[in-house]
């Protein structure tokens, strides 16, 4: 079975516009997310799932860039978006990431994988129970799973929301969450990307580990940000949406 990364990624972001591109330590966002997810084993594509919209070329010349595949669609059908973007690249398992998660955990994404893999559901992620720090979001499922889930509903915010559609319908869709051990649980810690204030923070994380640790852990983001809670005040009055 092809196992294939999505990344979600436009330019037109409400909150942050312009968010992916943004530098850090001489790279885009979205380059360290490319980087990272780079070094997950099981991932054999990566695909940018991005938008028909000008504004969004640059994001198709940096995947080009950073080597990896591109898929343009809807705008507001991001189902659609991540369906058809699977499908260019003939994916049996979606891996499922956001563009707001640019220092998402390799080894996390690989846990991920593996779990969903060595057991029997249709969708596995550390996301619907929260319990990682909101930035480390990844969900497995299978690409037959999302086409049928696509196929049950006309919701706008179904399709907005890529499997929201499956994560509130258990009945249809068997469930498994990935809960975070104590050195890596912290729900309310905002490691993604939404605000000016966590660009500012994100930015110091990924200049304090630097080149000699580009792809820190969740384990050592956490920890050192419990040696410094200073840093918290950064973000600490950002209101996440489906996390007020």
């Amino acid at each position: 079975m092809k196992i294939v990364a999505t990344i979600e990624a436009r330019m037109t972001s409400s909150r942050l516009p312009g968010k992916v591109m943004l530098p850090a330590a001489g790279k885009s966002m979205l380059e360290h997310l490319i980087n990272r997810l780079k070094q997950v084993p099981s991932l054999q594509e990566i695909v940018l799932a991005t938008t028909v919209n000008v504004t969004d070329d640059c994001l198709v010349l940096e995947a080009k860039r950073l080597g990896v595949k591109y898929f343009r669609g809807s705008e507001e059908d991001v189902l659609e978006r991540v369906l058809d973007a699977a499908a260019s690249v003939a994916a049996d398992i979606i891996v499922e990431i956001t563009g707001d998660c640019p220092i998402i955990d390799p080894l996390l994404v690989e846990q991920t994988i593996q779990m969903f893999l060595h057991n029997e559901c249709d969708y596995l992620s550390n996301t619907h129970v929260q319990s990682y720090p909101i930035g480390m979001d990844t969900q497995v499922y299978r690409y037959e799973t999302l086409k049928r889930s696509a196929a049950m509903t006309q919701d706008p915010l179904d399709h907005e929301h890529v499997t929201y559609h499956i994560v509130r319908n258990p009945q249809l869709f068997s469930q498994i969450a990935l809960i975070a051990p104590p050195d890596c649980s912290w729900p309310g810690l905002g490691l993604t990307l939404d605000e000016p204030q966590d660009y500012q923070l994100l930015k110091t994380l990924i200049e304090h580990f630097g080149e000699e640790n580009p792809f820190f852990s969740c384990r050592e983001a956490v920890a050192h940000l419990r040696r410094h809670p200073e840093l918290l005040r950064i973000n600490e009055d950002v209101k996440r949406k489906g996390h007020e």
